[in-house]
């Protein structure tokens, strides 16, 4: 069975129409430059027999893992930045945002 004209004319069609979008999204706008991302800066430090790793960014502590030396590992966090920290056992899988959308 040959497929009639118009059906091949709509597959080349969706095929052009295809790379020319490939095209206009793969070019990067003019004038814009890549943000730096802030990678936070790791402290591993060695507390009796825990293995302390502290979390900062921007030079504030916001996290620390310890880990054991059994290997059961806990993490402190600082949820709001006002120094309450908050223990996740390694067995919690989920740490919800608090960010503070507005203050007055």
């Amino acid at each position: 069975m040959r497929p009639s004209l118009s059906a091949a004319f709509a597959i080349v069609a969706f095929c052009v129409g295809t790379m020319a979008a490939q095209s206009l999204l793969a070019q990067e706008p003019e004038g814009l430059e890549p943000l730096e991302e802030e990678l936070p800066q790791v402290t591993i430090v060695q507390r009796g027999e825990d293995t302390v790793t502290e979390f900062r960014l921007r030079g504030k502590l916001y996290m620390v893992k310890v880990t054991q030396p059994n290997g059961i590992s806990y993490y402190l966090v600082d949820q709001e930045g006002h120094g309450h920290w908050v223990r996740h056992d390694s067995n919690h899988k989920l740490i919800v945002p608090t960010w503070v959308l507005m203050s007055w």
